[in-house]
């Protein structure tokens, strides 16, 4: 059996609040971060990113603002932000919202893309001090770089090494275990190690229901409550949508997050908890069916990588989804892993094309599909194994569909890009 404290550990490292979507929020900590270490009256800053993040940042609302983009995201991070709050670095932006907005106005913040893959984030923030550098790469809070006038600033990093060290650790610790492993231990670990959970269920709700009662983005949410709410599918959809509704729009409220993503804690979370409501299941039954939600969306992410040209909502966080209501729904291990390649024969092809309101629809096409794959396996309809990319093996189907992210679709990535800069009248700005 699954070392307890382990699982413990990984969900309080993955399972985190986020205010705003996570790749300009991640923009927004490492200018922050490179604020702070030089001081001094800022003048310019420079930003590169990886592809993957600035097709998530390009067209997403920014919390507090009206604006979207990288560079007003790192002039937040520079003008209102606070480092020490990691993905909550804009939770006080208005105090800097205008000097901002004037320092991206006045062109005055240098946005270039580079051919690395994942995420990846290099800053630097000049001011009347010298230049402060951050770099941020593999994950939204990583910070692998701090310089100071060009020279490393050894402060911290050793404790921030350390802790990444730590959880790659765990990450490929859960990687190697088995689906079977991963439901067995969220079936039977102590309540008390995943108790907090519900608070995803508390902050991710708060959302929804705001997206509920106003029009927030494209209103998938509001416009939607009115048609099927009464069925579990539909409640589940419609709740799911109105939580990104309201988040791809930047309206401030956090979410709470998974495996690095605010939209995949969204999508995690909130299909389950409606499923959950639906059934009238207690407190306990909710947050193990959350904890395996959440294993399994970060266990596929490990294979499929944090940003890939596959949209992570429909094939990690919704699949994390439909294991947590296939639980709910009382499946054994093998309907539940049932659940898990119906989801992947049905929507592993969806793409990402960047953070957008647009978004709300494939959270909505994601919760439907993550209940529909449940009920179908719990009835013993199970996509055969010799179907595409489906394999006899869960664990060789989810390497599959790794590999069709990372080997598959790196042209895709690239045509996605192209076209989204093309759509927005951006030249190629690409850096080596």
């Amino acid at each position: 059996m699954m070392e307890f404290g382990k699982i413990k550990k990984i969900l309080e490292g993955e399972v985190i609040p986020a205010l705003g979507c996570t790749e300009p929020v991640a923009v927004a900590l490492a200018s922050a971060t490179a604020r702070e270490i030089i001081g001094g009256k800022p003048q310019k800053i420079k930003v590169t990113v990886s592809s993957n993040v600035y097709k998530n940042a390009m067209a997403v609302g920014i919390p507090g603002t009206v604006r979207v983009g990288i560079d007003i995201a790192a002039s937040l991070g520079v003008f209102g932000g606070d480092a020490s709050k990691g993905l909550e670095v804009l939770s006080n932006v208005e105090k800097g919202l205008e000097e901002a907005i004037a320092f991206v106005t006045e062109k005055n913040v240098q946005v270039e893309v580079s051919n690395k893959m994942g995420v990846f984030i290099d800053c630097t923030v000049i001011t009347d001090s010298g230049e402060g550098r951050c770099v941020i790469q593999d994950s939204h809070t990583n910070i692998t770089l701090v310089e100071k006038n060009g020279m490393k600033v050894n402060q911290c990093m050793e404790a921030i090494q350390d802790h990444k060290e730590e959880k790659d650790a765990l990450v490929k610790w859960l990687q190697e275990k088995s689906i079977d492993e991963i439901i067995d231990t969220a079936r039977i670990i102590p309540f008390e190690e995943i108790e907090p959970m519900l608070e995803g269920r508390n902050m991710n709700l708060a959302v929804a229901k705001v997206g509920l009662a106003e029009r927030a983005g494209m209103g998938v949410g509001f416009l939607s409550k009115g048609r099927n709410i009464t069925s579990r599918e539909g409640y589940a959809a419609t709740l799911t949508a109105a939580g990104a509704d309201v988040r791809m729009a930047g309206v401030k409220m956090p979410v709470m997050s998974s495996a690095g993503s605010g939209n995949h804690g969204i999508t995690a979370i909130l299909p389950v908890v409606a499923i959950a409501e639906m059934l009238e299941k207690n407190d306990e039954d909710l947050a193990r069916a959350l904890a395996l939600s959440h294993l399994i969306t970060v266990y596929i992410k490990s294979h499929t990588g944090k940003l890939s040209p596959l949209c992570g909502c429909a094939v990690a966080a919704g699949i994390g989804a439909s294991t947590g209501i296939a639980l709910l729904m009382e499946a054994d291990n093998e309907q539940i892993k049932g659940a898990i390649k119906n989801m992947a024969a049905n929507i592993t092809g969806m793409i990402c094309d960047g953070g957008k309101v647009g978004c709300a629809l494939k959270l909505y096409s994601a919760a439907s599909t993550a209940y529909l794959s449940a009920e179908l396996a719990i009835q013993g309809s199970i996509v055969p194994s010799d179907n595409g990319i489906i394999h006899e093996n869960i664990e060789k189907t989810i390497r599959n569909m790794g590999k069709l992210s990372y080997l598959g679709m790196q042209e895709t990535d690239r045509v996605i890009l192209e076209i989204m800069m093309e759509n927005n009248g951006v030249q190629e700005m690409y850096c080596s």
